[in-house]
C-alpha cells in the first residue's frame, strides 16, 4: 500500500475492513430489554404531551393577543367616527370659551 496515493483494492479493502468492524460492533450490541422501552415510549409520551400543552398555550396566547388587537383596533376606529362639527358649530364652541374666559375675569 503506498502511502501517498493508496491504490484502488487498497481503498476497497479498507472500506471492507470497516464495514465488518461496523458490523461487528452492531452484533456485539447488547438487546434492549422490554423495561428499557416502555420507559423510552413512556418519556417520549411525556415530552409529546408537555409539547402539546405549551403549542396549545403559545396558540392560546396568540388568539388573546389578536383578540386585543382587534378589540383596540375597534375603538380606534369609533374614536376616530366622531362627529364633524359644522362652521356654525365651531364658531359657537369657541364663542363660550370666550365668554366664559371673560367671566373668570
Amino acid at each position: 500500500m503506498a502511502f501517498k496515493n493508496p491504490t484502488f483494492q487498497d481503498r476497497a479493502s479498507q472500506a471492507a475492513d470497516a464495514r465488518a468492524k461496523a458490523l461487528e460492533q452492531l452484533r456485539a450490541k447488547p438487546p434492549v430489554d422490554d423495561a428499557t422501552l416502555t420507559a423510552r415510549k413512556e418519556a417520549a409520551d411525556k415530552r409529546a404531551a408537555a409539547l402539546a400543552e405549551k403549542s396549545a398555550a403559545k396558540k392560546a396566547a396568540l388568539a388573546a393577543k389578536a383578540e386585543a388587537a382587534a378589540q383596540a383596533k375597534a375603538e380606534a376606529a369609533a374614536k376616530a367616527n366622531k362627529p364633524v362639527l359644522t362652521e356654525a358649530e365651531k364658531k359657537a364652541a369657541r364663542d363660550a370659551r370666550y365668554a366664559a374666559r371673560k367671566a373668570r375675569r
